[in-house]
């Protein structure tokens, strides 16, 4: 039924326009395998341009117990039936059992969206959504050169530039905005996961200085050359 319920949703969203275009994770036809050929492409059209790539890769911790369906299904337009389904199926959910002719007295199983159900997906992407349109409209007021893709419940934030030197101030501006976003929504960052990865085309060693994310309270990841 699940499964149902996702195909159906997921077929509505993005029929509507409503999936930002850089979500490639828990969709039909946008797989893991997607993703790595769009990365490759993007870093290989650079090196032709002579362009060196910076990429910041982050976690969102504690996701899926943290979504209120209901909400996000009434900001996407959805039907309120729809809504009241979502509310009796993962809200405050209570059951009994019977045995041998005894019924047992209504008690709590609220078990939500898990991460591996066939909805968690669908939902996250569909909750995730206003937050990357809203991002892309600051960087762009900000005229940040910043790339992003999000897959399931990871962000990837990539600029490109000829020397590495010049790409953490503009690394250090998007992260600052996307995770003042995600605590407005209620989503934290996952500090620990936090990583960098530098892509060059030289031959010779390099040694491009360290990301300092410090004044935001997250640690400093130091890259390694790829």
């Amino acid at each position: 039924m699940e499964k149902v319920i996702s195909k159906y949703i997921q077929y509505h969203l993005i029929a509507n326009d409503f999936i930002h275009p850089n979500q490639l994770g828990g969709l039909k036809q946008y797989s893991t395998t997607d993703m790595g050929l769009f990365l490759t492409y993007l870093i290989q059209s650079g090196w032709v341009k002579n362009l060196q790539t910076s990429m910041l890769a982050l976690d969102i911790t504690q996701f899926f117990p943290s979504l209120n369906h209901c909400l996000i299904l009434r900001k996407a337009g959805y039907d309120t039936k729809i809504s009241l389904f979502f509310s009796d199926y993962l809200v405050d959910m209570k059951t009994c059992y019977l045995w041998n002719g005894f019924n047992s007295s209504f008690f709590s199983a609220d078990i939500g969206v898990g991460q591996e159900s066939a909805l968690s997906s669908i939902s996250f992407a569909l909750f995730i959504t206003p937050i990357f349109y809203i991002f892309k409209k600051r960087i762009k007021n900000l005229n940040i050169s910043i790339s992003f893709l999000l897959f399931v419940d990871n962000g990837l934030f990539i600029h490109q530039e000829k020397s590495f030197t010049s790409t953490n101030a503009d690394l250090f501006c998007s992260y600052n905005i996307i995770s003042s976003l995600l605590n407005q929504f209620r989503l934290v960052v996952e500090y620990g996961k936090i990583e960098i990865f530098l892509f060059s085309r030289s031959y010779s060693i390099f040694n491009p200085p360290a990301l300092d994310l410090s004044q935001t309270s997250s640690p400093i990841p130091h890259p390694g050359d790829t």
